[in-house]
């Protein structure tokens, strides 16, 4: 078996290839091996799973190796998304969680994933000991179980429902008054996922007339995955016009992130909404804090913040860096480009469900259309366009590439001088009219990502034509 990298987002592989009932066992053991080194095995451990192809069954192997290492297991007794997997470790005061998930990944794909005691996603800190467990363990050969009955008549093991607590919770992070009479039209796409009964139960107890769609379990995802993204949400934008409906949601597969769909059937950037829920939590929230973005979102939220006196913190690509700060810096709202998000009171876990949420509260309070949201925003703040590029490159030549961001250091771009550039995580210059771009390689494939930002999208396009150009990079 080949040597597992466990990144933030846990170890992902193509299930029956290298993602396997032994492999399963082999990573589990090293995360028991990890709570065990800080003597937090009897607080115990949440084991969520989403509705990926035996995923319950990956859940129960977790659960045997863990209890086998005298761990006590809170396992659920049906697929739990990552955001209530991670608020099941503050109700139950647990040590972490085991998460089995691939997230937003084709469905060949299954992964594993540690959520610590804090109810965020891992630090470096926390992965790369686990990292080294797992490792280790792959040397030794050496894995201890437990059988289920065994675990149970030993109270190891506890089945457990979350899922009205969780409800609970996040309907005091919403204001509910602000739906009373509105009736609002909604159309949810759980896509097959583990956020299947969550937004259509929580948005009919609060008046609003929900139609939902992929609101069953296929580990096929429907022919493709789980990404709400637009060249994936067309059923929802068809049926939000269809239906006439205010606003479409959609949550990836294990419902940590969102996608939102506009009364026309538009798709609306996370970009884009998380500035639009700035303005909203501005105007309806008393507590007023820093906001946290990555290094790659976009810089309307500097422009809103700037204005009323909020900091803002940017951070590395990676929503372990934006829970950080919601834990540590008070953050009002913390998001990133990809659709990541969570707000003050509620865990430092990117939360799709509570995303989806505050966009319907924001159109029950204010009475209008995203479009006209939106017109509202530009008018006071001006506009701004972003997009992402995947550009795939030869394995070979990634090192070249890699050389020649590290010398680029352009005084203008597109006939605009530039005024800084940062490092944070990749290259990024920003440039006198407001623009900037950002370009960071792929960690695991022969793959760059490059993101600009401008005022329009003329601009948007000179910037990233001359950008390419200059960087010799392009599709083979």
């Amino acid at each position: 078996m080949a040597h597992i990298k466990f990144g933030t987002d846990g170890w992902r592989a193509i299930i029956a290839e290298n993602f396997t009932f032994a492999s399963c066992r082999i990573v589990s053991q090293g995360i028991a091996a990890y709570i065990n080194s800080r003597n937090l095995a009897k607080k115990g451990v949440v084991i969520g799973y989403d509705n990926r192809f035996m995923s319950e069954n990956f859940a129960r192997e977790c659960a045997k190796v863990l209890t086998g290492n005298g761990i006590k297991v809170y396992l659920p007794k049906k697929a739990m998304p990552t955001p209530v997997t991670a608020f099941a470790i503050r109700v139950l005061d647990a040590a972490g969680a085991v998460m089995i998930t691939a997230s937003h990944n084709p469905p060949e794909y299954n992964g594993i994933k540690f959520i610590p005691e804090y109810a965020g996603p891992a630090m470096p800190e926390v992965t790369d000991v686990i990292e080294q467990q797992v490792n280790k363990t792959l040397e030794t050969g050496k894995v201890y179980e437990l059988g289920m009955d065994e675990a149970v008549r030993l109270e190891l093991l506890q089945e457990i429902d979350i899922e009205s607590d969780y409800i609970n919770h996040v309907k005091g992070l919403i204001n509910q008054d602000y739906f009373s009479g509105r009736g609002l039209k909604v159309v949810v796409d759980p896509m097959y996922g583990a956020g299947i009964g969550y937004l259509d139960r929580i948005l009919t107890d609060l008046g609003c007339e929900v139609r939902t769609i992929n609101n069953y379990r296929d580990p096929l995802f429907g022919g493709s995955m789980p990404e709400p993204v637009d060249r994936i949400l067309g059923t929802l934008k068809r049926t939000v016009t269809t239906y006439n409906a205010d606003i479409g949601l959609a949550l990836d597969g294990d419902a940590d992130r969102f996608g939102i769909v506009d009364e026309k059937g538009s798709f609306i950037p996370a970009n884009q909404f998380m500035y639009l829920l700035l303005m909203h939590l501005l105007k309806t929230r008393a507590y007023k804090g820093p906001v946290a973005r990555t290094v790659a979102t976009t810089h309307m939220l500097d422009r809103i913040a700037q204005k009323h006196g909020l900091a803002v913190i940017e951070t590395p690509v990676g929503f372990k860096y934006i829970g950080e700060c919601l834990r540590e810096k008070g953050c009002l709202m913390g998001g990133e480009e990809s659709g990541g998000l969570s707000i003050s009171g509620h865990i430092p876990e990117k939360d799709g469900i509570l995303a989806c949420l505050l966009a319907v509260e924001m159109l029950a309070y204010s009475g209008k259309t995203i479009a006209e949201l939106k017109a509202e925003v530009e008018n006071e703040y001006g506009s701004m366009v972003s997009q992402r590029l995947d550009i795939k490159v030869r394995e070979q030549e990634k090192a070249r590439i890699m050389q020649e961001i590290d010398d680029y250091i352009p005084k203008s771009v597109a006939g605009v001088k530039v005024e800084d550039v940062n490092t944070v995580d990749g290259k990024k210059v920003c440039l006198e009219d407001g623009s900037w771009f950002l370009i960071r390689p792929s960690g695991t494939e022969p793959l760059f990502r490059v993101y600009v930002e401008a005022t329009e999208w003329e601009r948007l396009k000179m910037i990233q034509d001359e950008v390419l150009k200059d960087l010799d990079l392009k599709q083979f």
